[in-house]
């Protein structure tokens, strides 16, 4: 018995030394292959990606899973994106961009209207207003959020706007928003001009109405709807499309080969899904509003509503007592500030680089003679074509028979050697009847051109998936961005401009579908997707904010110009100001954000 007990002992001896050798080897190959992981910057595909890895990503992952929080990705793959095709910088850069534009909630889920912000009792008050300023300073505001029955709000979540403005001047400059997450709110501009400099800030929507919108862009990606016509010989059927279909019947796959994004339509009933000739909109889900959420939008009294000051709006600015800041040649590559300028004279003047005024049509065409100029995007960025080809007359559009509100378009200047393309941004899109074959992935675009000192590419991409999750958003950059680098890589000399989102007015069913805060959300993403990049932003975002006229999806004549000022001086840099005639009031470092900002509290801004 002693004997066998002895086996039996050194048997489980050798077990145990076994497992725990087994257990060491494993513990030393995971330790040399992390040590080999971070030597090489945690990089697994190629050195483009190297910035925007989080460090903290594989921590703040397992976070997610304890909390039964989805990953970013769950979703695209609900919608019908591959799973392989995501590589692991894709996957933790939409977790960190996910992360950044978390919203702070109302502390409960319903709230009586009552209970809800009400711009008419909130005011705000400039901070040290009887101090002298001087162009170049900061200017601080205070405000705080009542409800309706006339207390303070203790939580955040309010989407603001704000701006300073001087009307005799016509300038104006947009202000930075935070959010202590208490009802309080601070709010920072920089005083770019001398004299009466007055303060305006409006009530976007309550915390609130937020959480409704949110609520819908979740519930609801097929909110809005899209249609397409089959047709073979006299056979004609139409059905529904769109990113994220419900499978209620057999569907047709239209998923792009090259870039992987998806898109459905039900099968018809007799024709081939080959038949599909065309693209076009559909239709809104009506009456997805639910409780007090109905009271949450109404014009006039909590949807874009102007906030008045306790005391004085306004302070008297002096000019400054040091010498104006030269401004440097724009180029791309350098970094979006906030504010990223200001107007003066209703002209636009960048606090990055010295922006051009382009007021004749000769000027414009001596900086694109003998340039390739591509366009892409939605109807905002349609305008710059349209105020293009009407301001110059060599500039003679010629007529594809499509729909000026579709696309896609052609203008030349064969005098100059000028050519001028536009195209609509790819599926989603809410347009009138257009053949597939005329909605190009900006993307696939991006890669089908040779590029070079002559190659000039300005897009936009937002407004349309405002219906949406961002998830579908970041996927969609994050191809155009690929693109985008391949590009650079064999032509870098290629000229590549992105125009950001702009505000507009928002009736009650507009803010359901397309409201200012969808679009800042799918800004905030946008302009982190491309920092870093040899890529330059023209800042429509901030330049409708910060202009006199009303907000309009598609802004005014002059806005328009002075967008096409800041793309032109991108395109032909103008490398001095000194000489030019021209006052400029530029002055701080600019390094301000409009994104999210953490507080010494810890609590997030905007």
């Amino acid at each position: 018995m002693e004997e066998q007990h002895s086996k039996k002992s050194t048997l489980l001896c050798s077990r145990f030394h076994l497992g725990f050798a087994l257990l060491l080897l494993m513990g030393l190959t995971v330790i040399v292959l992390n040590f080999g992981w971070m030597k090489s910057g945690g990089d697994e595909t190629n050195a483009e990606w190297k910035k925007y890895p989080d460090p903290k990503l594989n921590h703040r992952i397992d976070q997610l899973k304890e909390n039964n929080l989805s990953l970013w990705t769950d979703r695209l793959l609900q919608c019908g994106y591959q799973n392989h095709s995501f590589t692991p910088e894709e996957r933790s850069e939409g977790t960190v961009l996910m992360k950044m534009i978390e919203w702070p909630k109302p502390p409960n889920p319903a709230v009586p209207f009552q209970k809800s912000s009400d711009p008419s009792r909130a005011q705000f008050v400039i901070i040290n207003s009887g101090k002298t300023f001087y162009v170049g300073d900061q200017l601080e505001v205070m405000l705080r959020m009542y409800n309706f029955e006339g207390n303070p709000k203790l939580y955040g979540g309010d989407y603001l706007q704000a701006r300073i403005h001087t009307p005799e001047l016509k300038a104006g400059s947009a202000g930075t928003v935070t959010d202590h997450q208490n009802g309080l709110y601070y709010i920072n501009f920089t005083l770019s001009w001398p004299g009466k400099v007055q303060v305006s800030v409006s009530l976007v929507h309550p915390s609130e109405g937020v959480q409704a919108l949110a609520r819908l862009r979740k519930e609801y990606p097929d909110r809005v709807y899209f249609r397409s016509t089959f047709k073979s010989g006299d056979a004609l059927e139409v059905t529904v499309c769109n990113l994220c279909l419900p499978q209620t019947k057999p569907l047709c796959n239209f998923t792009d080969l090259r870039t992987g994004e998806p898109w459905f339509c039900y099968k018809p009933k007799k024709l081939p899904c080959s038949s599909r000739i065309n693209h076009a909109m559909g239709g809104y889900m009506q009456s997805l509003l639910i409780g007090e959420e109905g009271h949450y939008f109404q014009s006039g009294k909590n949807v874009k509503v102007p906030i008045l000051p306790k005391d004085q709006g306004y302070v008297i600015v002096e000019p400054s007592p040091h010498a104006d800041k030269d401004l440097s040649e724009c180029l791309p590559g350098k970094p979006l500030l906030s504010p990223s300028g200001f107007y003066y004279q209703d002209k636009w003047v960048s606090n990055t680089c010295n922006i051009q005024h382009f007021d004749t049509p000769a000027s414009v065409t001596n900086c694109l003679r003998g340039k390739i100029v591509y366009i892409f995007g939605d109807s905002t960025i349609r305008q710059w074509f349209e105020y293009l080809t009407y301001f110059v007359p060599g500039l003679r559009k010629f007529d594809l028979g499509n729909s000026m509100k579709t696309g896609p378009h052609l203008a030349l200047d064969m005098n100059n050697t000028i050519k001028i393309d536009y195209f609509a941004h790819g599926k989603p899109i809410r347009i009138q009847p257009i053949s597939s074959q005329d909605l190009p992935f900006i993307a696939n675009k991006l890669d089908d051109i040779k590029g070079g000192k002559n190659t000039v590419i300005a897009f936009t991409i937002w407004c349309h998936f405002n219906t949406f999750p961002v998830e579908p958003y970041i996927r969609r950059l994050q191809n155009i961005r690929r693109s985008i680098l391949r590009l650079l890589a064999r032509s870098p000399d290629t000229v590549i401009v992105i125009k950001t989102a702009n505000v507009q007015a928002l009736p009650r069913e507009v803010s359901l579908y397309n409201s200012d805060w969808f679009s800042y959300q799918l800004d905030l993403v946008m302009r982190r997707m491309f920092a870093g990049i040899k890529v330059a932003f023209v800042d429509a975002w901030e330049m409708t904010i910060a202009h006199y006229l009303p907000h309009d999806l598609h802004p005014k004549q002059i806005i328009i110009k002075n967008e096409v000022n800041v793309f032109l001086s991108y395109v032909c840099p103008l490398k001095s100001e000194r000489g030019s005639g021209e006052k400029r009031h530029v002055r701080g470092d600019g390094n301000g954000s409009r994104s999210w900002v953490i507080m010494e509290n810890g609590t997030k801004g905007m």
